[in-house]
Parts: C-alpha cells; structure tokens; sequence
C-alpha cells in the first residue's frame, strides 16, 4: 500500500475484488481445524494442554466472530447459500445470531456517522451517568472484565425488545425471533448431552478469554471518534466513501492481521467498500486517514478513563489517537 496514496478508488475500479468459494473455504477449514485442535487439547488430562487448548480457542472464536462478519456481508463465499450456512455456523460460536447480526449490521452500515441512529453505537451517545456506572465501567475496563464485548452481545443482538422496536416489520421480526430462539435451542441441547461440568472445562476461559480480546477490537472501531447526531430530525445516511472520518483502523502484524482477522482490523476500508471481502482488502492502494498501530492505541486508550475514552470523543477529550 502506498502511504503517499490519498484519492479513493472507486467502487468500479475494484469490481474484481470479489468473493471466492475457494478462499471462503479455506478460511472456514482453517478455523474448524483451529477449533477442533483446540477443544482436543482441552479434553486432555495435563493442565499445559488444557491452558494450551483455551488459548488456542480464544483465537479459534475470535475468527468465528470475523466470520459471522464476513458472511453476513455476503462476502465469505461467492454463493450466498454457503455465506448463510457459514454464518449460521459462525454464529453459535460467536454468541450471536445470524439473523439478528444481519439486521443490526446491515443498520449500522447504514446509519455509521450518526450515533443516535446506530444501535451499536445509540447507548453511547453523551449522557449524565450516574456513580455507579461510572465505577463499573472504570473498573471493567482497568482490569481487562470483558464488560463491553458481552454487553454488545446482549444488548444488540439478544435484547428481543430492544429489536422488535428497531425493525417493526413482519419478515424482519421473523428473522429476529427466529435467529434468538433457534440459537438459544442449540445452546440448551448443546449443554444437555455435553453436560455443564465437561462443557465449562472445554470452553469456558476460552470463551471468556476471546471476549477479552474483543473488547478493546469492537472498541476500536468507532469509539472516541468524533460522530454527528440528528437529533431526531430527518437526516442523509453517509454514503460509504464518506464514512472513513467516523471510523479508525488499527495496524496488527501482517500475518495476524490476513490469517485470524481477515483484515477486519482495516475497518475504514470495509466501511467504504463494505461489498470487497475482508480477505482481499490489502489490495487496496489506499491508506486510511484514522489508521494507528494497535499498541499506542491500546496503550493511549487504557490510560483513559472508561467514562471519557466511551462517552467522548477526541476533539472533546483532547486526547487524538
């Protein structure tokens, strides 16, 4: 990429950055294998293993996230029945549900920019917060609690309420009840005929420990960068060349990067071409303008507190990273 490089493509100047079956495949292969491997270890008797084991699926469902992401867009897989089944499959690793992620996603592809009308980014619109949730948010985010990547989960994609208000109409509430409760299903039978004890002991840490990777990565995204508000007033969606301002990339080493993350860590290139797949976006001779490396981000965020780094943002903080 050259850093020098600062006009834009256009879209049909990458119309042949399209989706693969083969790569889809691949990367599908790769995290089956990842996760496999990893519960295998977990099962075994020696206590190296087992740590072994959980650290592997910590990375296994971070990529299980990545690739709801990318199914959800459609770009996984050229064919679309094998992003949906992709998606179904990533989805019950990833906690969150297919049909649920594709509307909310679709949304706040929409509606980035505006912070009110996002529904991932609405609850954090500037707001008098109280002491209580100033100390629990200051306190989660000092000792590393993944607070903020489990109450994304719940919050988004869970809270049926909360959906059912966003998206009225029929076929979307459909694909919104449908989503919860049949994932909610697999999960009760899934503990069932493992059995909590054994199912605790295969994925338990390894679960809580891939939220704690994904809440400084989900926060990254879009958190302490200035946003509009409409105010409840009538207003434009930003067309997707437009949405580079209100979003930040972070730098991981290249093979982290392309091989766990699919280049989702590129997140200004995916909002402007949210139709290339994430694996092909290091193709793009284009460098994003809100693009830092991902230890002085952390590093930068970390030293503020939860309330200001979450509730404010750069211009209004005066802390630019």
């Amino acid at each position: 990429m050259n850093p020098s490089t600062r006009t834009p493509p256009s879209s049909a100047q990458l119309a042949h950055l399209v989706p693969r079956d083969g790569t889809g495949f691949l990367y599908l292969a790769w995290s089956l294998g990842l996760t496999a491997l990893a519960l295998a270890l977990s099962a075994l008797g020696h206590w190296s293993l087992w740590l072994l084991g959980q650290a592997l699926l910590a990375v296994a469902l971070l990529q299980w996230f990545v690739l709801l992401h990318e199914a959800g867009h459609h770009t996984l897989f050229r064919t679309p029945l094998l992003n949906r089944w992709a998606g179904r499959l990533a989805a019950f690793f990833s906690v969150i549900p297919f049909g649920c992620w594709k509307l909310v996603h679709g949304a706040h592809h929409r509606w980035t920019g505006w912070q009110d009308l996002d529904l991932t980014t609405v609850t954090l619109v500037p707001r008098p917060l109280s002491r209580f949730e100033r100390l629990v948010i200051n306190v989660c985010w000092k000792t590393w609690l993944p607070l903020f990547s489990t109450v994304y989960r719940i919050n988004n994609y869970w809270n049926l309420p909360r959906l059912w208000r966003r998206f009225p109409h029929r076929l979307q509430r459909r694909q919104v009840l449908g989503g919860i409760v049949s994932l909610a299903v697999v999960y009760v039978v899934t503990a069932y005929l493992v059995g909590p004890p054994l199912l605790l002991q295969l994925a338990g840490p390894g679960l809580f420990l891939t939220l704690v990777l994904q809440d400084p990565l989900i926060l990254s995204q879009h958190t302490h960068v200035p946003m509009k508000l409409s105010g409840g007033e009538p207003v434009r969606p930003f067309l997707p060349l437009e949405q580079e301002v209100f979003t930040r990339s972070l730098q991981f080493p290249r093979w982290f990067s392309r091989l766990v993350l699919l280049n989702l860590d590129a997140h200004e290139l995916h909002h402007m071409y949210p139709r290339v797949p994430g694996y092909s976006l290091h193709q793009i001779e284009y460098e994003p303008e809100n693009r830092i490396h991902w230890r002085r981000w952390l590093a930068a965020a970390k030293r503020l507190p939860a309330d200001v780094f979450l509730f404010q943002n750069r211009r209004q903080s005066g802390h630019h990273f």
